[in-house]
């Protein structure tokens, strides 16, 4: 019966291969699904949206100008150490991750995450175990960078959106020099020091009808966790429109679909796809780690190099402006009523067309920032990407709730 139903997602899948693949997937997925989540998670920006590379598709780059009249450039230590004293005393757990973003976030120099670490020893409850992750495009990265993430085992998030002709497309130095062979080198650094990492890709026009050549580029690198970020661009003179680099909803779709057959098939146990680990979660039981899956979010907000605290990294403008971590504790702006009242618009706004769907689970409406098409029936708030995402969960799903009713099986 089990076999049956995983047969199901591949005609030509041999019944000896999914069963051992099957096995291999559970005894790999068991492992790290069973780990606690932590109740919120800061994107700490140390030097605001300033940075090295000038992407055409950033987001954040138009935000560089918000801060432009400081005297710092830089994240004060004042500011610093008020930060990581209320971030201690917001954590329900004894496991907290500190989550270093940009812009360039080591353009803030090894000095500034020394200091940190100084800080997080000093301020640390003696049961608590601290955890740093930071978000880069590689570029700086080097023997010196290196020898200091691996010796305080840093988690490495690292920019490649595939194979040069697709990574330069858009990831470029301000004069438009391309950024791929420093981006590659930065990669091939962190795995020389054995520092762990995860490669994030952007999912546009241009590469999102390439999904194996992408997918084998980045198993030939070598690569263990992989994240598919798509892009999506309003088109703000267009209701319901996106710009020419967006990646279309129903390609997107196709080509995590393309890449999960792949992965079943040969890459069980040895590479985690962040999307198939979302999609998955639901058949165990288990709550998203990921807030743009979740019913309800705002548990990933902003802050910036004053202080300022940001409902989400994609509403950092006025009026999403919710505080400053100066004037306002760390746990009273995550609990604050407006902050509540961002995360549960997510839910309330949620059309009719998503609540009746067979996959909701898995999606949940995705981000709220990529809301802004029109359902079936004429209802506001569609998920641009809903067609790519419901495709791709449905082709999941069959996968997912076999594997899901066997682990319930032995776990009786």
């Amino acid at each position: 019966m089990l076999l049956n139903q995983i047969l199901k997602l591949k005609n030509n899948f041999e019944a000896i291969g999914i069963a051992n693949t099957f096995i291999n997937w559970f005894e790999f997925f068991s492992g790290y699904m069973s780990e606690e989540l932590d109740d919120f998670q800061i994107f700490v920006k140390p030097i605001g949206a300033k940075c090295n590379l000038h992407c055409s598709y950033c987001y954040y780059l138009n935000k560089e100008n918000l801060y432009a009249s400081e005297s710092y450039k830089t994240l004060p230590e004042d500011i610093l150490e008020e930060y990581i004293i209320q971030h201690f005393e917001a954590s329900s757990g004894t496991d907290v991750f500190f989550s270093w973003h940009g812009g360039e976030p080591l353009l803030a120099g090894i000095e500034f995450y020394r200091k940190a670490i100084e800080l997080q020893n000093k301020h640390k409850p003696e049961s608590f175990t601290v955890y740093n992750g930071i978000q880069t495009n590689g570029i700086l990265l080097n023997d010196k960078w290196c020898r200091f993430l691996a010796g305080n085992d840093f988690y490495v998030g690292i920019s490649l959106d595939g194979p040069a002709e697709f990574h330069n497309a858009f990831r470029v130095y301000r004069d438009g020099r391309s950024s791929f062979d420093k981006a590659l080198e930065g990669y091939r650094l962190l795995q020389q020091y054995n520092i762990r990492n995860e490669i994030l890709c952007v999912v546009s026009s241009v590469n999102v009808r390439k999904p194996l050549e992408i997918y084998r580029f980045f198993k030939s690198l070598g690569v263990r966790f992989l994240t598919f970020l798509p892009l999506v661009i309003r088109d703000i003179s267009k209701p319901g429109q996106v710009s020419d680099i967006s990646v279309p909803a129903e390609e997107f779709g196709q080509f995590l679909c393309k890449i999960f057959d792949e992965w079943v098939l040969e890459d069980i146990g040895r590479i985690k796809i962040q999307i198939v680990e979302e999609a998955i979660r639901p058949a165990f039981g288990q709550e998203h780690s990921l807030c743009i899956f979740k019913k309800i979010c705002g548990r990933v907000p902003v802050v910036e190099l004053n202080g300022d605290f940001y409902s989400c990294d994609h509403f950092v403008d006025h009026e999403h402006l919710v505080g400053n971590i100066m004037k306002q504790s760390v746990s009273d702006l995550l609990n604050s009523d407006k902050q509540k009242n961002f995360g549960m618009a997510k839910l309330i706004t949620l059309p009719e067309y998503c609540r009746q769907c067979d996959v909701r689970e898995m999606c949940n409406g995705e981000c709220p920032k990529n809301r802004f098409v029109t359902a079936p029936g004429g209802e506001p708030g569609l998920n641009y990407l809903c067609a790519g995402y419901r495709m791709f969960f449905r082709h999941v799903k069959p996968f997912a709730e076999a594997v899901g009713a066997e682990w319930r099986r032995r776990n009786r």
